[in-house]
Formats: C-alpha cells, structure tokens, sequence
C-alpha cells in the first residue's frame, strides 16, 4: 500500500508538470487548425456545417486523455529511459518533417530518424566534441532510441482504439476528382488527439523515490538508483481517404492495419534493446512500415470501384445533414434513393419534383447496402432544413471539388484554400 501510495503521488507530481509544458497546448493548436479547415470544406461543398470545431476539439480532447491514461498505465511495465530531453528531440523532429509534408507529424517518423541519427553518430567522434555540435551530439546519444520505438509502437497502438471507436464519426463527405476528370464521392476519415502521457522511468543520479516497485518493468536492468515520472505530451493524428468504403468499414480496416505496425514495432523495439546493433533495422521499421500501410491502404482503393456515383437504380447518398428529416427516417450514406412519392428518381430534378408531389408527407423505398429494398417515411413540416436532408454523390453541374490537403505546416498556418472551382482550366489533384 505504501509503495502505490508514492507511485500515485509522484505520477501526480508529473500531471503538474505537464500543465507547464508548451506541447501539449501546441498539439491543441494543430487540432484546431485542422478542423477548422475540415468545417470550411464542408460550407463550401455543401452550404451546411455537417460537424462543429469546438466539439470536435472538445472530444478529441477527452479521448486523448482517456486513452493517455491507458498509454501510461501500459508504460510502467516498460521501463523505458525516457526523459523530458527525449521529447524536445522528438518535437524538434516531428515540427522539421513537417515542414515538408503534415502527415509527418506522426512520432513514428521523428522517432525513427532520431533512432537512425543516434546509430549514424556512434561511428563519429562528436559526442566528444566540447562545442554545440559535441553538446547536441551527447544529447542524441543519451536518448533511450529503443524506449522510444516502444513509445510509438503503444501509441500507435493505443491510435488503432481510437480509430475503431471514433474513425467513421470523424468522417467528412468530399467531392473528388475521378479518372478522367470525372467527379466522385468520397469520404475524409480525420482524427487528432492530444494524448499526455506519463512514463514509469529509472531515475539516473539518484530518483525522485527508491521505494521498491512490485513488479519488473521489460526496459531498464538498473533501478538501484530508484525511479521516476516523467511527463510526455504526444500527439496521435490520423488521415485516411476512401472512394470505395463506409466510412466504418474503412475505419475496421485501418485499424486492423495499425494493430499489426504496433506489434511489428514493438517486436523491432524489443529486439534492438537487446541487440543494439539491430537499432537501425527498428529504425527502418518505424518509417518504412508505416509507408507500407499507407501504401496498402491506396492500392486497396485503386484495386476497387468507386462506391458513391450514380447508377441506373436512383441516387447514390453521399452524406446525411445531421437534424433533418433524411436523419429521422434513418437514411444512410451509401444508400440510393430508388423512389420518392412513388416516382422513379435519377437525378436531382426529378428528386425535387417527387418531392414537391406531397408537401406534407414523404415516402422513400432506399436499396440499402445489401441491395435490399427498404421503406421510410415520414411527415414533412414547414421549413424544415434542405427539404430531405441528403447530400447526394456529384454530377455533372457539382461545381466544386476538394482540393488536395495543405502539404505542410507552412500552408496549414496559411489558411490554403480547402477547394476548387471546376472548369475547363481546373487542374487536378492526387487524393
């Protein structure tokens, strides 16, 4: 009982610690670039607001802590020797990387560099420099690189939760161009959570307590020096685009294909702390893999059909305007709207024609997902929000398509602009 007494006392002396940190309120501030950009996307496609920043901040938030809880909890079994130095080196890491591309921001990337430069400068003579160079170099070596690996294998572990639980709640509705300029639906899959994390660390020259711990951590063979707690604000981001997937079903997938990177990683981690020549191969592992599911994940799109046209059956639901009529009969993306009123719809104008047939009610047979036909109805009041509430997959008169994402953190301060207008000179984008 004493000793989980001083374990939760000096873990909350590290929560303290952590509210002094500028990260963590950095990592705010990139959430809430990001999805104010998300809700400009959406008011320039749509005309209507299908999520709120502030909520979605708020969320993401609360799940960050909720899932930095289990991080830590999942870290004083590892024992890693991580420092507060560690961090800065990562931050530094990750803020350069994103300098040329966003998506860099994710630790896998930082640490995987930071493994490799610590690996590259064992053969030099700078740690023994007496200049900056030499002061840099000795802090790059004293990084645990292998504890770090394992940080970002739980933290991606601890993604592939947070994508399964929130991934296709998160999802934004776009237009895209197609092959051959063709317009298409799709869905953006987004998420951000800042996540605090505390780690169980060997306290080098003496720790912030010697009280026996009842348990082994996995890292570390010396905790005769005692132990303590550092705090870690991290970042967790996820991008996904999917053409041919529910939002949901794309979600399953990429969290199954985070799993499997996790476990990888932690293998690779384990590994090269108990061989460190094998650090650059875990190195290679952190970055290389992660390329590899990205990969995976587009050519999986590329080998499918897109889902959100329209066919010869009625038209395809690209998205549902939360609070309308469409939402309370239980209308869902990828649906097609086959009849309405009892008329036989393909395109816009016949929808709106059916739907002007009974100003008071509303009847709908939708194919469902299965291709089984389902019933809906309901009564239609005055004034209530686009009439039906569905945002139909583009046609030909969609004047807008989504633009490709800012590449780096530079145009993401900028405000770049979220879409294009379409027209004989609009050049397209890879998505």
């Amino acid at each position: 009982m004493e000793t989980a007494a001083v374990v939760l006392e000096t873990f909350g002396q590290a929560a303290l610690r952590l509210v002094s940190q500028p990260f963590y309120y950095i990592a705010v501030l990139i959430i809430v670039l990001q999805y104010m950009r998300q809700i400009r996307v959406e008011r320039q496609l749509f005309a209507v607001k299908l999520h709120h920043w502030p909520g979605l901040v708020f969320r993401a938030m609360l799940a960050g802590l909720a899932i930095g809880a289990a991080v830590s909890a999942a870290g004083a079994f590892v024992g890693a020797a991580l420092t507060a130095e560690s961090v800065l080196w990562l931050w530094a890491v990750a803020a350069l990387l994103m300098l040329v591309r966003i998506r860099y921001l994710c630790f896998a990337y930082s640490a995987g560099v930071i493994a490799l430069l610590q690996w590259a400068i064992g053969w030099t003579p700078m740690p023994e420099r007496t200049d900056w160079i030499g002061s840099l170099a000795s802090s790059l070596a004293a990084i645990d690189a292998a504890g770090l690996l394992m940080l970002v294998a739980l933290l991606h572990l601890a993604e592939a939760v947070l994508v399964r639980w929130q991934g296709d709640k998160l999802a934004t509705p776009l237009f895209l161009e197609g092959k051959r300029g063709k317009l298409i639906g799709g869905y953006m899959l987004q998420g951000f959570w800042p996540v605090p994390v505390l780690m169980l660390v060997p306290a080098a020259g003496g720790g912030s307590s010697t009280a026996a711990l009842p348990w082994t951590p996995l890292f570390g063979t010396d905790w005769s020096q005692g132990w303590t707690v550092v705090a870690l604000p991290m970042i967790i981001g996820f991008t996904e685009m999917t053409r041919s997937m529910l939002p949901k079903v794309k979600a399953e997938y990429a969290a199954r294909g985070l799993v499997l990177y996790s476990l990888c990683l932690a293998a690779a981690a384990v590994l090269a702390w108990r061989q460190p020549a094998l650090l650059p191969v875990a190195a290679l592992v952190s970055f290389l893999l992660h390329e590899a599911i990205i990969w995976r994940s587009r050519a999986k799109e590329e080998a499918r059909s897109p889902l959100y046209v329209h066919d010869a059956r009625g038209l395809r639901i690209l998205g549902i305007v939360p609070g309308t009529p469409a939402a309370a009969m239980g209308l869902m993306a990828g649906e097609v709207l086959h009849k309405v009123n009892g008329l036989r719809v393909k395109t816009k104008e016949e929808l709106y024609e059916a739907l002007v047939q009974n100003s008071a009610f509303c009847k709908l047979e939708v194919l469902n997902h299965d291709g089984e036909l389902k019933f809906a109805q309901r009564a239609r009041f005055e004034g209530e929000h686009h009439q039906l509430g569905v945002i139909l997959a583009p046609d030909d008169q969609a004047l807008y398509y989504t633009t490709a994402g800012p590449a780096s953190l530079l145009e993401l301060l900028r405000g770049t602009r979220a879409s294009s207008r379409r027209g004989p000179q609009t050049e397209s984008f890879e998505g």
